[in-house]
């Protein structure tokens, strides 16, 4: 009897627990509809979210490449005289002012038109919004403008000159006009009669060319009893153009006056002079300026020289360079004007702002 509800017993019990488990497959199954059904919800959401986040990503790159300040390199001539230096200092300004970017360089010395070649190459193959160019060869960097027009790219010559319509601008000073005005000085220092040497710094860049032309046809043309004996060519540089200078010297002993073209060129006749010890026996005019030359015009050993305005011509290129890209109408040359110092007006308010050490 015991043993028969046992069995009872039992068979109640596994038939309880069947029905569990069956009502609690069924809950599984539920729970498990539901979770699919919120997953494949949140997954949708995700997904939204996501595509939202992609797009507002695109925006930002979208926004910041148009926000992205303009990049405009710029290639000098040279970099080792302080009026390169000085030449920097108003670009950088000028940056500042205008938001953008620039790039500063050139090569070791004012002879190397190859290296600038490579410079200029370079600095267009980064797609520059503009380029700023002094250039040592007017001639040779013609290829290069072309390119640069037919890429969009606005070029700005600065201090020299380019032989191209498609320069967009060039500021720089009246380099023949000035030299014309050095001309008359020198003439009035020797008293219009006379012998004189030039050391110039080149003769294939627009500032070498019209700073010669500019001296020598004004002597030529107004002053008959003056003779420029010979023109010599160093590169701008103070050691060949001492050389140049002594050895015009031992050509011409009755020598009454010297003009330098640039910064390195009348520093090297002003060495010249020195080495021989002609200070004060012959008119030394020069050209730029410079602690050298500064400090030898106060001494008398220069007579003069003309000064650009090289900060201004710096802050003028790049000035040029924002405006051409902006589609800005704009000057095609732009003057940047020139003083003449002495010893009487070196430290006036009027000169010596524009001169550089």
């Amino acid at each position: 009897m015991r043993n028969k509800r046992r069995k009872q017993g039992m068979k109640k019990v596994v038939s309880i627990m069947m029905v569990m488990m069956l009502t609690l497959a069924l809950l599984a199954g539920c729970g498990k509809e539901e979770a699919t059904d919120n997953a494949s919800d949140n997954a949708t959401t995700d997904t939204t979210t996501a595509a939202e986040d992609t797009a507002t990503e695109d925006t930002a790159t979208d926004e910041a490449t148009d926000d992205e300040p303009l990049y405009i390199p710029i290639v000098s001539k040279g970099f080792q005289h302080q009026f390169w230096q000085a030449v920097k200092k108003g670009a950088e300004q000028a940056a500042v002012d205008y938001g953008v970017t620039i790039t500063f360089e050139g090569p070791e010395t004012e002879a190397m038109v190859d290296k600038q070649i490579e410079m200029v190459e370079a600095a267009l193959s980064k797609n520059p919004d503009a380029l700023c160019l002094a250039a040592l060869d007017s001639k040779a960097v013609i290829p290069l403008i072309e390119r640069a027009t037919e890429e969009g790219i606005p070029v700005i010559g600065f201090d020299s000159g380019v032989d191209s319509e498609l320069i967009a601008a060039t500021a720089a000073t009246d380099n023949y006009a000035a030299s014309m005005y050095a001309a008359d000085k020198m003439a009035e220092l020797i008293g219009e009669e006379g012998k004189i040497g030039m050391v110039v710094h080149d003769q294939t860049s627009k500032t070498g060319v019209d700073r010669r032309d500019g001296f020598k046809d004004r002597i030529e043309d107004k002053y008959p009893n003056i003779e420029i004996v010979d023109i010599q060519y160093g590169d701008g540089d103070q050691l060949k153009s001492t050389e140049v200078a002594k050895a015009m010297f031992t050509a011409h002993p009755d020598l009454n006056g010297f003009f330098g073209s640039n910064e390195g060129s009348i520093v090297g006749v002003l060495n010249a002079i020195r080495e021989v010890g002609l200070e004060g026996k012959i008119v030394a005019v020069g050209y730029d300026s410079g602690k050298a030359q500064m400090d030898a015009v106060r001494e008398g050993v220069i007579a003069g020289s003309i000064s650009q305005d090289p900060i201004g011509i710096g802050y003028k290129a790049v000035e040029a360079a924002v405006k051409a890209v902006n589609g800005e109408e704009l000057e095609e040359n732009i003057d940047t004007g020139f003083v003449w110092y002495d010893a009487s007006n070196i430290d006036s308010e009027d000169v010596f702002p524009v001169l550089y050490e």
